[in-house]
């Protein structure tokens, strides 16, 4: 599964069309990939810090980061899903997806289907 995701982001990264990673979701993969409770060994942190800076050097990447009307996307999000504790972290993606125009978003987590508005794909399978 690994070499799909690897496939999948480098097709991205080096293509032209424009493609957009969440901030939290930059956070998220730091926090995962370092945790020695989930992989062992983990990633050490500069070699996770140069794939985030090699995903940076793409020119089609959009970062996504709140703006103005984030607050309110994200209140509407919260409220409508019913969302409380550890899926905020998923209703601030959707929000920042949402407040960006993003159509798509690409996980593994069945848990934003809650969102509305949002295709979820799951890239590393069909």
């Amino acid at each position: 599964m690994r070499e799909r995701a690897n496939e999948r982001l480098t097709k991205l990264a080096e293509g032209r069309a424009p493609w957009a990673l969440a901030w939290p979701c930059v956070h998220e993969f730091l926090a995962i990939v370092t945790h020695p409770r989930i992989y062992a060994p983990p990633t050490p942190l500069a070699l996770a810090i140069d794939q985030v800076e090699a995903w940076m050097e793409s020119p089609s990447l959009v970062l996504l980061g709140e703006g103005p009307g984030y607050s309110t996307t994200l209140r509407e999000l919260l409220a409508a899903g019913r969302i409380d504790g550890p899926r905020v972290h998923d209703a601030r993606v959707a929000a920042l997806c949402a407040q960006h125009g993003v159509s798509e978003l690409w996980s593994a987590d069945r848990d934003f289907s809650r969102f509305g508005g949002l295709v979820v794909r799951n890239p590393l399978i069909g």
